[in-house]
């Protein structure tokens, strides 16, 4: 998981200024991730306010991390099912956020998570909530534990 500290594997999340900077395991064997976030100015409007669409790309790669790195072996995160993201204070370019998510709940098929956004006097900027896809390894070759994704039709 070490390779994955820094912008997570997506130059997308550097370039908006954020970074994951240490992830770990919780004594109920729920992973979390932790990072920091100073907004560039692509990450924001002409006022110098985060777009929503930035913090769901934040929260999201938040929520996958956590879940990755409670995750053994092969097995791993293999797509976001639904996501709920509430913003309830501007995040600003140029002022330094600390992002975090956290594993709610591990199955056999599915994981649930939540990440937030806060700032320097801990004050939630934006949270979010989310349910994800796991590919659980076999170990024999066979096909994954879970259902393929679906063929876009391409319509």
């Amino acid at each position: 998981m070490d390779r994955w500290l820094g912008n997570g594997g997506m130059e997308l999340i550097g370039t908006v200024g954020a970074s994951f900077d240490d992830y770990g395991v919780d004594g109920e064997d729920l992973g979390w991730v932790a990072g920091g976030f100073v907004p560039t100015p692509v990450a924001c409007n002409p006022h110098g306010v985060v777009q929503a669409g930035v913090h769901g790309l934040l929260l999201d790669a938040a929520m996958n991390f956590a879940i990755n790195s409670a995750l053994g072996g092969r097995d791993r995160t293999r797509g976001t099912l639904e996501m709920k993201v509430e913003t309830m204070r501007p995040a600003l370019v140029g002022e330094a956020y600390r992002l975090r998510g956290e594993v709610v709940r591990m199955a056999r098929q599915v994981a649930y998570a939540e990440a937030t956004v806060s700032d320097a006097k801990d004050r939630m900027i934006s949270c979010s909530t989310g349910t994800f896809l796991l590919h659980r390894d076999s170990g024999d070759g066979s096909e994954p534990a879970t259902a393929p994704l679906p063929e876009s039709s391409g319509e």
